[in-house]
């Protein structure tokens, strides 16, 4: 879904993405946009900030109240301040205007294979749940659930593949630049604050301290591993 007031932005959009083969919605403002979520199975959503009716920000967080659908920021605000805040929301991906279809279409293409991995196990009832675990913390890899000490969290798309990675790789010492290669699946242009951004709002839903954090500590001048 292409959520955009700009109608000429927004055919432009529909119609490259559509030569790629995906089939796109539009929808021009906040309100018609959560209509869309609340009754469309959707499988990413490219999101600008400026909406009337719903703001961005706020169609954002009414979003990730119900569903981890991966969510691309498309806007002309590009500064590192209103990054972090799409980021610290909920979003997936931070695009700044103008971008190339090229760029656009590699990171549409990466979100929805981060998610539709998993796809096979979760549309089949019979497949066994692989549930990770450590400590008090567990992750449910066929109903993108997660649970601290017996209580569901509500993880972004975003958040649990980074949690994904730590919990299948008990040991192994994280760069910022590997993180990025692994979830984002991209080149790394010292996007620290991206990375920074996700593990924070990680920590806070997870760790009962997150000053103090015990699930995902940091390994100075290195990256972040999972606690011992």
């Amino acid at each position: 879904m292409i959520v955009e007031d700009d109608q000429e932005i927004s055919k432009l959009l529909k119609n490259h993405l559509e030569q790629e083969n995906f089939t796109a919605l539009t929808a021009f403002d906040g309100e018609e946009a959560l209509a869309f979520v609340e009754q469309e199975k959707l499988d990413l959503i490219l999101l600008d900030l400026m909406l009337p009716k719903l703001n961005g920000l706020d169609l954002l967080k009414k979003i990730r109240e119900t569903t981890l659908i991966p969510v691309l920021i498309l806007s002309a605000k590009g500064s590192e301040l209103d990054k972090a805040l799409g980021l610290g929301f909920g979003a997936d991906d931070y695009i700044s205007k103008p971008f190339s279809m090229i760029e656009l279409t590699a990171r549409v293409h990466a979100a929805i294979r981060r998610v539709t991995q998993y796809m096979p196990a979760a549309e089949n009832p019979s497949t066994t749940s692989q549930i990770l675990h450590f400590k008090g913390l567990s992750l449910d890899l066929s109903t993108f659930s997660a649970q601290v000490n017996g209580k569901f969290v509500q993880l972004t798309s975003k958040e649990f593949h980074i949690l994904k990675l730590f919990m299948t790789h008990k040991n192994r010492a994280f760069t910022k630049e590997q993180i990025y290669h692994f979830i984002w699946e991209d080149d790394y242009f010292g996007n620290e604050n991206v990375i920074n951004v996700h593990i924070s709002r990680l920590r806070e839903k997870i760790e009962e301290d997150p000053s103090k954090p015990k699930y995902i500590q940091t390994i100075w001048g290195i990256g972040y591993k999972l606690g011992e």
